[in-house]
């Protein structure tokens, strides 16, 4: 592997592990979001943020996969 690939991979890697930081954060902050709202967000309000959570935390692993699958 070139010195050129071995920057794009380092760069991809950097790019990946801060979407995958984001994304962490953004799930942890609706499981956040839920816990100090409690009783007060109607069951959508609880399900939207369900999903968001959810989504979130699939799309920090997918970026986790890119950097082992690029690093293996």
């Amino acid at each position: 592997m070139g010195l050129k690939d071995e920057f794009n991979k380092v760069v991809d890697n950097v790019k990946d592990a801060t979407s995958e930081a984001g994304h962490k954060s953004a799930a942890e902050g609706e499981q956040a979001k839920r816990d100090v709202a409690g009783d007060d967000m109607t069951t959508g309000e609880k399900a939207g943020s369900m999903f968001n959570q959810a989504k979130n935390s699939v799309q920090a692993d997918a970026d986790s996969s890119k950097q082992d699958i690029r690093n293996s």
